[in-house]
């Protein structure tokens, strides 16, 4: 299903973590509280809709949406890319603010990790929407 899509995955992941980070930089993207909530919030009910779809196939009710080449599981699938790489200003943010403040050098750690868990997200999410548009 992902084959020959694999490099362009790569390339369309790392272009948007760049182009988030330059927003970053430059002031134009910034974690404000209420920017803060909002993607929170989102990336909440994105979990949760997926643990629910995880639940129903495990009682063998089949969920296209998910899967579906359709043009609302599409929109889906750009929609949860967008929260997936808004979670890159909370990440920076987030190291930014231990950076200012002195943090512990073990929380560098918790820093990358976070970054780590979004880059795959964001991979995994891309992969997803290119197998729909590809399957069209």
């Amino acid at each position: 299903m992902y084959q020959g899509i694999l490099p362009q995955a790569v390339a369309l992941t790392f272009g948007v973590f760049f182009l988030v980070l330059v927003l970053y930089r430059v002031r134009i993207l910034r974690a404000t509280p209420r920017f803060v909530k909002g993607i929170v919030a989102a990336t909440g009910a994105i979990m949760i809709l997926y643990f629910i779809g995880l639940l129903l196939v495990l009682f063998g009710v089949p969920v296209f949406f998910f899967y579906s080449s359709d043009p609302l599981s599409i929109a889906f699938s750009v929609f949860v890319v967008a929260i997936a790489a808004l979670n890159f200003v909370l990440d920076f943010a987030f190291i930014e603010e231990g950076a200012n403040h002195g943090a512990p050098k073990h929380m560098e750690w918790y820093a990358a990790f976070g970054l780590l868990v979004t880059l795959v997200w964001l991979y995994i999410e891309v992969l997803r929407l290119l197998a729909k548009l590809r399957s069209r």
